[in-house]
């Protein structure tokens, strides 16, 4: 984990350069690994359908560099010379996608290929700019990008030299314009032109630096990781939609806890996780722990192809500042369960405004906190219930997960395990003898009033107390 915090600051063994050259560095077969019936068919046929139409295509970006390394590819996109509009002229199953960046999907049956034209450079000149194509704000940042141009405009477009790399499965010649290779070879995430600038364009490009460094364990080049934090703010004029996605890309691809580590290191978190930023400032053992062990959880479930829910996830990533909050209000009178809910609305309300997640996500994050309140009250038929509920296993886990943290719940996480294991009558003692100890919300046993009857009054169930 330290090692790739060190590597974010490795200086390339080379003076910085111009990377993007007009004319590439051409790898014939014998020069390189890849074959063509490595990649998909279906990509490998769009680009010869592509050039047997008269146009310029290869493939690119990430599909040749995951090859590079011996990584088997996700995704594999085309870069042409050909418009969306004429791509969607040769294929029936084709659909122009996009309005900041316009590209197309092919449809194979689940399987999509990206088919983008090539980009070039946006005008110096505000005149000179066609806002349909291209458009910017006051800080730099691209609004629009559609500004097409040849395949070594596009090459100077791309974001890091290891993503300029074309691959022509007719020829099987890679086209190398941004000492891609060179790179990958020595494990470097580089930015192609001045870093400050091209985070300007897309601030966005620093969580990707992450990313990728993350998830192929390489450095981030020396010039291109010094900007990042002064220009880490940036990021909260990001829309959050689009945030949400990104944060999916860097959580959900394997590499959670090494990345989360780079995120802090680089302030990159902050901005993307305010409150949990603070939290991680003023109880940093125990914040740095809960989320660490969440996402190393997380990692190792993808790893063993196990289902993820972003609902844990976030969950995980925001509970540390959600504490403090609860209390405030406990002090002010409120009971504990309104407490929670009241504040695990205003904690996802505000973290909406930078990331924004989905009404499908931010319910099963509230009910997974409100677990936290009910599973120490356990007398009666309340621990029985309680195991019925369907977020149950979740709440269970995530408790597990905060006592792994070094919190303290009296032992509940071990007496919630025993009691999913024992039979019916080992798990009436455990009740009966909840009642001669105070739980684990530091309360006795309740008396129980008689009616006027004589007979007593049934207990309140949780929920409706």
């Amino acid at each position: 984990m330290l090692k790739k915090l060190f590597q974010s600051f490795r200086s390339p063994l080379r003076k910085p350069q111009q990377h993007v050259r007009t004319t590439p560095e051409v790898l014939s077969s014998s020069q390189h690994s890849l074959q063509r019936n490595q990649f998909s068919r279906y990509a490998v046929n769009i680009v010869e359908r592509l050039q047997t139409a008269g146009y310029q295509a290869y493939l690119v970006g990430g599909c040749v560099r995951d090859m590079m390394l011996g990584i088997t590819p996700k995704d594999f996109d085309v870069a042409t010379s050909a418009t969306p509009e004429q791509i969607r002229a040769e294929f029936r199953n084709a659909r122009i996608i996009g309005r900041r960046f316009k590209l197309v999907h092919i449809h194979f049956g689940r399987e999509i290929i990206e088919v983008a034209t090539f980009r070039a450079n946006h005008p110096i000149d505000d005149e000179d700019e066609d806002s349909n194509q291209s458009s910017r704000n006051e800080s730099g940042r691209i609004l629009r990008d559609n500004v097409y141009g040849t395949l070594e405009d596009d090459a100077q477009r791309r974001d890091f030299t290891i993503n300029a790399l074309y691959y022509d499965p007719v020829t099987e010649r890679v086209l190398d314009y941004a000492n891609g290779v060179h790179d990958i070879r020595n494990r470097l995430i580089r930015l192609i032109g001045d870093p400050q600038q091209r985070y300007k364009e897309d601030p966005v490009r620093m969580l990707r630096a992450v990313r990728f460094a993350a998830k192929l364990d390489f450095g981030i080049e020396k010039h291109s990781a010094t900007p990042i934090r002064p220009l880490a703010p940036m990021l909260r004029d990001i829309p959050s939609a689009r945030l949400f996605e990104e944060v999916l890309k860097l959580f959900l691809s394997g590499y959670a806890e090494a990345t989360f580590e780079m995120l802090v290191d680089l302030e990159l978190f902050e901005p993307l996780f305010p409150a949990s930023s603070k939290a991680l400032e003023h109880n940093p053992t125990y914040t740095h722990t809960l989320i660490s062990d969440a996402l190393a959880n997380t990692d190792l479930r993808i790893k063993q192809n196990k289902p993820v829910t972003p609902a844990f996830l976030f969950a995980a990533l925001l509970w540390p500042a959600l504490p403090a909050r609860v209390l405030r209000l406990q002090e002010r009178g409120m009971p504990p369960i309104p407490a929670m809910q009241e504040a695990a609305h205003e904690l996802i309300t505000e973290q909406c405004q930078r990331i924004a997640i989905p009404k499908r996500f931010t319910m099963p994050i509230r009910e997974i906190w409100d677990m936290q309140e009910r599973l120490p009250r356990r007398s009666g038929k309340r621990a029985d219930l309680l195991l019925e509920n369907p977020r149950f296993r979740a709440g269970y886990d995530f408790l597990l997960l905060r006592e792994s943290a070094g919190e303290e719940t009296d032992g509940l996480g071990e007496w919630w395990t025993d009691y999913q294991d024992a039979n019916d009558s080992g798990r009436r003692d455990m009740i009966r003898d909840l009642g001669s100890k105070p739980d684990a919300t530091g309360q006795g046993p309740r008396k129980r009033r008689r009616s006027s009857s004589g007979k007593r009054k049934r207990a309140g169930v949780d929920g409706a107390e």
